[in-house]
């Protein structure tokens, strides 16, 4: 500040001060294989709705989706998912053909594996001036999730800024679902299909129609036909020969809904019917994809069947709908049916593969970016889940899946993986751990996997399982470890161990195997972390030790809460110490230094985060001449040393009781 005039001047301070924050600590992520979504690319997930949205939901087959819906389920916050295809998977194609039947437009799945079955393509002509012969609009629709993307006024032209392909394959605002890969040297656009009605059938069957224009035909019955699980057929009318027509697509919903239902509840009372469309625009001229979602109490997972009415317009489950007639649209599915004259679809691939993911495949190239390496796009986690890991095989497919190599190589991979990015890996027992002899084999002969960024749990975990008429399952139990973490995490703080009465599993009816005391007491010393189920508080976790926590090792990072808060303490000052970079190395900085990682481990220390009844018995910070030598100076090189006495569990609870003598009155 320059002093030009007599007076009082005001000047700001830096006071040096660079607030560290502590990161979070139960951000889970998870490698394996699920029904649809992107192939070996990490999403960040907030719920179990984002992970059905974003991956399909459950599937049988799929050990990670149930993991996912179990880590939500016992208090997970943040999940980040990264899709492994099951080994063979291959993408969907379909190719749109041109007026003459000729490919025209060639698209793949953004995916492998079979649930490209549920996409529409569709190409319509609403709303376009004509200034552009190329032009046309495309609608690309997953009728199971009811994700719609709309690719208004594209063109064929190469050389126009809304050419289709470059529309479609941008990386940031292009199609999720899929990719234009083709186009020939003269591309025609489709004919416009003719006026064709509705098409009958079940809830997976394809319609190509205009709804609201057939249902306006005069002098006709429209209704349809619905059965419960196959039961018999209940005629629902919607409006007779000589009833008023709907006015609006509005009514429509509203009509299909309302008198559906009405005609369900006679034979399934409480039965309920909601119409959903993709799109929300209802206007006249608007393309959208109506759902039809049936609801009976007494029957959660029924299937509904619709057909058509005797003598009247078919009405179905899910039928796009576009007015007027000479507006009608041409509906592509990537299911492999042949349409209705003149649009003759071909499609390849589709294959979901015919045996988990490999080894090899869950590991993945670093340099491609696969498997666990897909996770170098995230910023943080810190727990790693991969259930699949315990029936991934290389070679033909064999029962049962699992193989000890196999095991052993992910195992490995993942945990090398983590302590480069200073997380905690949680491993599942293969399937053929079924009691304390096997546990005891396994841990000590067959589990080569030995560091301390790392902790197992015995037995396995049952719980219903909602694709099977809940019926118990046996799962991998990572999925509900990471989540009970994530829950004391945030109840009590991540020095606090995680296990104890308070670490009730949520949906877990049973173990596969009970332990008693005395078993467990074997398995304990080998660093295996039990299950246990007690009166009252029903399966807990009841061992929380790394796999360095054997009792002969006498690590100092025997137990999970210890190594997992000094991961948190390494992350947060690596963070929040990047502004030191490139300052002057002298006793300026290291003052702020020291000031700053205190200030820190203070805040911890109210918490209750260490031992020690005050501030030096708990932690120390040093970072000055003693811990910076000149040859660190002329390095360049700035030493920081935290200590800190870590909060250790009480593992064992020791009552002594003294019988006392009688005691003489004096």
């Amino acid at each position: 500040m320059q002093l030009t005039y007599p007076g009082v001047y005001v000047e700001e301070i830096s006071s040096g001060v660079h607030a560290i924050v502590g990161v979070a600590t139960s951000i889970a992520a998870f490698v394996g294989y699920t029904q649809s979504g992107p192939d070996h690319k990490a999403v960040e997930l907030f719920s179990f709705a984002d992970f059905q949205r974003n991956f399909g939901g459950l599937a049988a087959d799929s050990e990670l989706s149930y993991a996912v819906q179990q880590f939500f389920a016992n208090g997970g916050t943040t999940a980040i998912v990264v899709r492994v295809p099951k080994d063979g998977a291959t993408a969907a194609q379909i190719i749109i053909p041109d007026g003459g039947d000729s490919p025209l437009l060639t698209f793949t799945a953004a995916s492998t594996g079979a649930w490209a079955g549920s996409i529409a393509l569709s190409v319509d002509y609403i709303g376009l001036s004509g200034a552009d012969p190329d032009a046309f609009n495309l609608t690309i629709t997953n009728i199971s999730t009811g994700v719609a993307e709309s690719f208004p006024n594209v063109s064929m032209n190469n050389a126009a800024a809304n050419y289709v392909l470059a529309v479609v394959n941008d990386p940031d605002t292009g199609s999720q679902l899929v990719q234009a890969i083709a186009i020939p040297a003269n591309p025609t656009l489709p004919a416009q299909p003719a006026r064709t009605g509705l098409i009958s059938g079940s809830m997976t069957s394809i319609q190509q129609a205009s709804a609201l224009a057939a249902l306006q035909v005069t002098g006709q019955a429209a209704g349809l036909t619905i059965s419960i699980d196959g039961g018999s057929a209940i005629n629902v009318t919607l409006y007779g020969a000589n009833d008023p027509r709907p006015a609006s697509l509005a009514e429509v919903y509203r009509m299909l809904s309302v008198k559906t239902a009405r005609a369900l509840q006679a034979s399934y009372p409480g039965a309920q019917v909601s119409v959903t469309p993709v799109k929300s625009a209802l206007t006249a001229t608007a393309l959208d994809s109506l759902s039809i979602v049936v609801s009976i109490p007494s029957k959660p997972d029924c299937v509904a069947t619709f057909g058509s009415l005797a003598g009247g317009i078919d009405v179905c489950s899910e039928f796009l709908l576009a007015a007027p007639f000479s507006n009608n649209v041409a509906a592509y599915w990537l299911g492999g049916t042949t349409k209705a004259a003149p649009f003759i679809i071909t499609v390849t691939g589709a294959n979901d593969g015919t045996a988990p993911p490999t080894s090899v495949e869950l590991i993945g190239d670093e340099l491609l970016g696969t498997g666990i390496y897909a996770l170098d796009k995230v910023d943080l986690f810190n727990l790693l889940c991969m259930p699949d890991a315990t029936q991934a095989t290389v070679g033909a497919p064999t029962t049962p899946y699992f193989h000890d190599n196999d095991i052993n190589a992910i195992y490995a991979a993942a945990m090398d993986y983590c302590k480069k990015r200073r997380a905690f890996l949680l491993l599942d027992s293969p399937p053929d751990v079924v009691d304390v002899a096997s546990a005891i084999n396994w841990r000590t002969n067959r589990l080569t996997v030995h560091d301390l960024n790392g902790a197992v749990y015995f037995p396995r975990l049952r719980l219903a399982d909602p694709l099977n008429q809940n019926q118990l399952r046996s799962f991998a139990p990572s999925g509900v470890v990471a989540g009970v973490y994530a829950t004391e995490d945030g109840n009590r703080g991540v020095w606090k161990a995680p296990a104890g009465i308070e670490t009730v599993m949520s949906g877990v009816q049973k173990l596969t195997y009970n332990l008693s005391n005395d078993e467990q007491g074997v398995l304990n010393p080998i660093a295996l972390n039990c299950f246990r189920t007690f009166p009252i508080y029903g399966a807990v976790l009841w061992g929380a030790r790394t796999l360095v926590g054997a009792d002969a090792e006498a690590s100092e990072w025997k137990y999970v809460p210890v190594r997992r808060f000094a991961l948190f303490l390494e992350e947060s000052l690596y963070r929040g110490l990047q502004w030191a970079v490139f300052e002057p190395n002298a006793e300026p900085l290291w003052a702020q230094l020291r000031m700053n990682v205190t200030s820190f481990m203070q805040t911890l220390f109210l918490k209750g985060a260490f031992q020690g009844k005050t501030p030096a018995q708990a932690y120390y910070v040093m970072c000055d001449s003693s811990t910076t030598t000149q040859a660190d100076i002329d390095a360049g090189v700035v030493n920081i040393q935290v200590g800190f006495a870590p909060l250790e569990p009480a593992e064992f609870v020791v009552i002594q009781l003294r019988q006392m003598a009688g005691q003489v009155a004096v």
